[in-house]
């Protein structure tokens, strides 16, 4: 079970875009995530006319580690770790470390 998935709020805690808060669109692979507003560059693309896609500066969201991003906790307001637990009837729920509440899925 992953411990940050998808639509999960988080919030960056390390490199260049430190503190901000934003929602994950999705995972790129077992380590990378990609969250809105987080991590943007510009790009230059060129125009693709079979496409429609007209040339110019664009702005892409960019993959950043997990291990960059804590998930928000909103009872406490900032960034939280999380653990796995397993419930009596067998189901595994993620929860949040400091306060020993379930995340909302």
């Amino acid at each position: 079970m992953q411990k940050i998935r998808k639509g999960d709020e988080v919030v960056v805690i390390a490199g260049r875009d430190k503190g901000k808060r934003g929602t994950v669109l999705a995972r790129v692979d077992a380590t990378h995530l990609l969250v809105e507003g987080v991590n943007v560059v510009k790009k230059n693309q060129r125009p693709n006319p079979m496409k429609g896609q007209p040339g110019g500066i664009v702005d892409k969201i960019m993959p950043i580690d997990q291990s960059n991003v804590m998930l928000f906790n909103p009872a406490t307001g900032k960034g939280d770790r999380v653990g796995i637990r397993t419930l009596e009837d067998g189901s595994k729920v993620r929860f949040f470390k400091s306060n020993e509440e379930i995340v909302k899925a």
